[in-house]
């Protein structure tokens, strides 16, 4: 393929956000506190950025690292690692010491980007692999030391740079814990997005008169491909760095945000809120969950009383999302742990482990076929295999198909938890408890709860003569673990479930445990 006709029929991300400017140059695109970018404002930072990434000496295919909560910035960096032909590298912000090495070193990170605030725990690990540091500072703030992100900008041209960009170019790497204690970096295309944002217009409706907000964090990859939609659609997002129920309603009616994602629990937090009737709630007309189900009874009031069309969607990093939606005519009349149907743009079947694609209703793993799906994990050429058999991307989860073409999970076939809308893997805090003097051998588990929607649970076998306390192997989890990683409850028993083979049996712990957070506070 020629250079010319690459430019002239090319996919890329970037150009998303220009076609989007040049249709609606004053049309207002972000809102954050008082601050408001046009369309034409946030397209020229982004030039900008990639205009300033490329003076520094990086080339096409260098990763760039951001350790930051929800801001503009961290949308301006994204677009403008995608203009410059770079790859953009999201971290999770909970992750630290060697975690946060471990991934920065993977990918050899050229820059870091990073909150100020964040830099006060994190400064010295980044360092130590990669000096530079570019500082987004925070209203109010005192100044951090290192390169200002917007003494950056300054006198950057706001002229897109010439790049030749092709349609599977590696744009991002986006790390999940998987289930082992190494994290793998999952590399997405700039088709892979691009194609996800224009299926999540028109899978789950989005209107270019639509005011969104980002509660979720933008560095996963859920609220992002969600961010990227409304901004590919030339709608309106407002940046939120976190939620409280209040602060949330006195949005909706601040800016009349008619389109939201939230977790469950958010969106119980604000149905049981004592001062809910003062708000005007008004403007919601779709609103989205991901992570869990909800009970019957919760979406019925939900739908009655905040908004009349909710739907659930589901995907991983790996199938960048949502690779499934369950829509709102399907909410009350299909009880279950619905995934809902396919997204248009993917091919999805259910497998036997020996590569036999099942019939309607048997059960088997969930694999998928689509633009969306990652390119590989990152210089790990055997997970990625392992990922890819007989021809389609294996999910891990166990699903079947009912008789309208609908995907119902059953279960994790690894054991991930999801709390409190984070990837935890069972396996990173089992093998960090065992580290502990005292422990002779622990099984971890998410177990039903109101709040975290699973809750991280360890059982643990102390060796013989050995004591210890709850509350001494939590914080010992605080001293090695993210934040979101540490259990929530430990129980100590005498021996664990096990198969005659000496298989550990997680599902009898699940079943055995399965109200415990019902009655404990």
């Amino acid at each position: 393929m020629s250079h010319v006709t690459s430019i002239i029929n090319r996919v890329a991300i970037g150009d998303s956000l220009r076609r989007t400017a040049a249709r609606q140059p004053d049309k207002v695109a972000l809102i954050e506190g008082d601050r408001r970018l046009t369309y034409r404002e946030l397209d020229t930072h982004c030039n900008r950025f990639a205009n300033y990434l490329i003076g520094l000496g990086l080339k096409k295919g260098d990763a760039v690292a951001t350790l930051c909560l929800n801001t503009s910035e961290l949308l301006i960096v994204s677009y403008g690692l995608a203009k410059a032909g770079m790859v953009w590298v999201p971290i999770n912000v909970l992750l630290v010491g060697e975690q946060l090495q471990y991934i920065l070193n993977h990918v050899e990170a050229k820059l870091v980007v990073a909150d100020d605030e964040l830099l006060v725990r994190s400064r010295a690990d980044i360092e130590a692999v990669c000096p530079r540091i570019l500082v987004i500072q925070a209203a109010g703030m005192p100044a951090a030391a290192g390169e200002s992100f917007t003494g950056a900008l300054q006198g950057q041209s706001d002229t897109e740079p010439v790049v030749d960009i092709h349609e599977r170019d590696i744009a991002q790497i986006m790390y999940t814990s998987g289930t082992t204690a190494r994290q793998k970096g999952v590399a997405i295309s700039h088709l892979g997005v691009y194609v996800s944002t224009l299926a999540n217009i028109i899978e789950m409706d989005v209107r270019r008169d639509d005011v969104t907000a980002a509660v979720m964090p933008i560095f996963h990859c859920a609220q992002h491909s969600l961010v990227a939609s409304f901004l590919h659609r030339g709608a309106t997002v407002v940046i939120m760095r976190r939620f409280e129920a209040e602060a949330f309603m006195r949005a909706v009616g601040e800016h009349k945000l008619s389109w939201i994602f939230l977790l469950p629990m958010m969106f119980r937090a604000v149905l049981d809120h004592p001062r809910r009737k003062e708000f005007d709630l008004s403007s919601l007309r779709y609103c989205l969950y991901a992570m869990q189900p909800m009970d019957r009874a919760t979406l019925m009031r939900l739908t009655q009383e905040i908004c009349p069309n909710f739907a659930l969607a589901s995907g991983q990093t790996e199938t960048y999302p949502a690779s499934t939606c369950f829509k709102p005519e399907y909410q009350l009349s299909k009880p279950g742990p619905y995934w809902g149907s396919p997204s248009m743009i993917d091919d999805m079947a259910i497998m036997d482990d020996n590569g036999q694609l099942l019939a309607q209703g048997q059960t088997g793993e969930l694999v998928v076929r689509g633009p969306n799906v990652m390119m590989e994990y990152y210089k790990n050429p055997e997970a990625t295999a392992e990922a890819s058999k007989f021809g389609w991307h294996h999910t891990g989860d166990l699903c079947y198909m009912d008789a309208d073409g609908l995907v119902v999970f059953v279960d994790r076939k690894k054991d991930m938890i999801k709390s409190g809308g984070e990837n935890v893997a069972s396996i990173t805090v089992e093998t960090t408890l065992l580290g502990h003097p005292k422990i002779a051998n622990v099984v971890v588990v998410g177990l039903p709860h109101a709040h975290w929607g699973e809750a991280i649970t360890a059982f643990v076998v102390l060796k013989p003569g050995e004591s210890t306390t709850a509350q001494e192997l939590i914080d010992f989890c605080k001293t090695r673990l993210g934040r979101h990683e540490i259990p929530k409850a430990v129980i100590f028993m005498q021996q664990l479930p096990m198969t005659a083979t000496g298989k550990l049996q997680k599902n009898v712990l699940r079943s055995e445990y399965g109200d415990y957070f019902k009655t404990v506070t």
